[in-house]
């Protein structure tokens, strides 16, 4: 179905996924992005658990990445410039001096191209031109969603590019395991599978140092309430206002194991990530603005979602220390990013 006009007036489609076993999952062509995803809690009621907008025009509005692809790079690039052969590229600033989820227009601003879709899956495609947002080479990425009767959703990324370039992917939802707009996350426990992080300075870049998080309000080995520390006085917390950093997952590169899991006392649901990336970003919603009226008028508050955005690490092109996010000509970039969903047994 159609569910609005872009600025440049191409149609704007909305597609509905069904699992059988009572998630359902909306993506919609702008931004390749996860609109809607209703699951059932431990009673057998479901709720949507992502943040999102009744129309398109929300999305156009607000620039909070709801449910979005986010590219060329997700995340942060330091001075929004990095170097590559020798070969200086400037990119486009948006956030500060740096560039931030690929920029002023990046993927999460763009009608995506719908080459396949049916009741459990839908693939989209993109086409990055050589030089869009200062990035080099002409790049063709496919995202293909899907679901599974274990209530899953299947996010898998391929790309290849004619010309060295560097690429990083994430899906940058929003969830409220207790149902979007129902309150704060502060009371929900997540476990994050990993030792060490990647501390930022004052701009939010990483230092470069993987630190242990050890005896640190970021030690999430074990379930830990989410409001329990986030208040801390830690020089990192005051920096992000809260929980916005990336995790260096405790898996072999690569493969596609469990990085976080998240709880929700109120209504029993889990929620699994498995990915194949080396990181992950927990943010906190820390800059949400109740203004900016939600689905159905609800407001989002401050806190209201978490985001589990999985992740090559931020500045990557500018760090030779942390894991490559060049992408040569020939190659194949692969990602595959899993969220599970499931109930606690009353």
């Amino acid at each position: 179905m159609q569910f609005g006009t872009a600025p440049e007036g191409q149609p704007v489609e909305l597609f509905t996924l069904t699992s059988g076993k009572g998630l359902e999952a909306r993506i919609m062509t702008w931004g390749a992005a996860v609109v809607s995803l209703r699951v059932p809690d431990a009673d057998g009621r479901c709720d949507d658990v992502v943040l999102g907008y009744d129309t398109l025009e929300g999305y156009l509005r607000h620039s909070a990445y709801f449910g979005a692809t986010a590219g060329r790079y997700a995340n942060r690039i330091g001075n929004a410039r990095f170097r590559l052969n020798g070969r200086e590229h400037e990119l486009s600033a948006n956030d500060g001096a740096h560039s931030l989820h690929g920029g002023q227009r990046g993927f999460d601003k763009r009608v995506w191209t719908a080459v396949h879709a049916d009741a459990r899956s839908i693939e989209l495609q993109y086409r990055s031109e050589d030089g869009e947002e200062g990035y080099p080479g002409n790049l063709t990425v496919t995202v293909r969603y899907s679901v599974s009767p274990g209530n899953e959703l299947r996010i898998e990324y391929t790309a290849g590019t004619d010309k060295e370039t560097v690429l990083n992917l994430t899906n940058h939802s929003y969830f409220n395991l207790a149902g979007a707009g129902n309150g704060t996350v502060l009371d929900e426990e997540i476990e994050i599978r990993a030792s060490r992080f990647t501390p930022v300075d004052a701009g939010s870049i990483p230092t470069g140092e993987l630190r242990s998080v050890e005896g640190t309000p970021l030690d999430f080995r074990k379930p830990v309430r989410i409001g329990a520390r986030i208040h801390s006085s830690d020089e990192q917390l005051q920096i992000g206002n809260g929980y916005d950093h990336n995790w260096v997952l405790d898996k072999p590169g690569g493969a596609l194991a469990l990085a976080a899991r998240v709880y929700d006392p109120l209504t029993g649901r889990i929620m699994e990530v498995l990915t194949t990336e080396p990181g992950v970003q927990f943010y906190t919603g820390n800059f949400l603005d109740p203004a900016a009226k939600g689905r159905g008028g609800t407001t989002y508050p401050r806190r209201g979602a978490l985001c589990l955005e999985t992740q090559h690490f931020p500045d990557s092109p500018n760090r030779s220390e942390f894991p490559s996010t060049t992408l040569q000509p020939g190659a194949i970039f692969r990602s595959t990013t899993i969220y599970r969903f499931s109930v606690e047994q009353r």
